[in-house]
């Protein structure tokens, strides 16, 4: 997934900080109601707890927020494709709402010079880098189509073909030579070598797929679905869903779909991660590698 632009995390960032702000606004509403500072600042404290807690838990273990998932960004660690884990999450949320503290915008122009001056051209700000994370484009691109081979078909010289006298042999009937025989088409068609693909699992299992496959942690067909293999990811973080994709074998060519998953899928290509388009087919090529959720599949042609 390529790095997310700083226009798109402003505005990620704009309705998480309003959506907070309504939730303290709503508490000082509350507290105004209250006898006793002490019982003021519980509820306020309270409140403030409560929404660095969600949005930790949210972008701990999913990697996005509301604002996040509304402008199609998404928080993950460097160098992965997992989520920051709850307890970085919580420290980069707390970074930063208090740089969106009233000082004149000076706390989020500081993270914001952090992020565009980072040396690696990651867009990197300094919450970023305390947190271990980094923050991808996550709006769905369809991967490429496996382009058609170029199959030529040989030149027939019709005149010589011609020229090529019969067989000798009259038949029975009309005691003429007897023509040469039509060329049995489905059996040229048997000759050639069927394309099998062939699905491999990061723990070594594989499967020769010969039908309809579902992954996930408990895939299990649609009603009416003919399904062939069920290939049960287990998953440490949950970030699999429980049927999270399709394979199928579609005129020799092994295409995926995601099936509307959670966390989504990522197709891998010669070191290039594309997010699949949910309910969308994507081509497959020899090599690629599939990623669902914390689980990596490698796609093998065979003939």
């Amino acid at each position: 997934m390529p790095v997310a632009e700083l226009d798109r995390r402003f505005y990620a960032m704009l309705v998480d900080q309003l959506l907070g702000g309504l939730v303290l606004a709503l508490a000082v509403v509350v507290a105004r109601l209250l006898d006793g500072w002490i019982a003021r600042m519980v509820v306020l404290g309270g409140a403030a707890l409560l929404v660095l807690t969600a949005y930790a838990v949210a972008l701990g273990t999913t990697g996005r927020t509301p604002g996040k998932a509304l402008c199609r960004v998404r928080v993950l660690a460097e160098g992965t494709s997992r989520p920051i884990g709850i307890g970085h999450a919580f420290v980069r949320t707390l970074l930063v709402a208090l740089g969106g503290l009233p000082t004149f915008g000076f706390g989020l122009a500081t993270l914001a010079l952090t992020a565009v001056s980072d040396p690696g051209g990651l867009r990197r700000g300094w919450h970023d880098r305390v947190a271990g994370s980094v923050v991808f484009d996550s709006r769905p691109v369809a991967a490429p189509v496996a382009p058609t081979p170029d199959v030529r078909q040989p030149m027939v010289n019709l005149t010589a073909a011609r020229l090529v006298p019969a067989p000798e042999g009259p038949t029975a009937s009309t005691g003429r030579p007897s023509p040469l025989p039509p060329p049995d088409r489905t059996a040229v068609r048997a000759a050639r070598p069927p394309v099998r693909w062939r699905v491999t699992v990061d723990s070594g299992e594989s499967v020769l797929i010969e039908g309809l496959a579902l992954v996930g942690r408990v895939p299990a067909p649609r009603a009416g679905e003919q399904v062939r293999h069920l290939l049960p990811l287990s998953s440490r973080d949950m970030t699999v869903s429980k049927t999270h994709a399709a394979l199928e074998v579609v005129e020799g060519v092994l295409v995926v779909t995601d099936r509307g998953s959670t966390n989504g899928s990522v197709l891998i290509r010669q070191g290039v991660s594309r997010e699949l388009a949910k309910g969308r087919p994507a081509t497959l090529l020899d090599g690629d590698r599939i990623r669902f959720g914390d689980r990596e599949c490698t796609v093998s042609r065979e003939t």
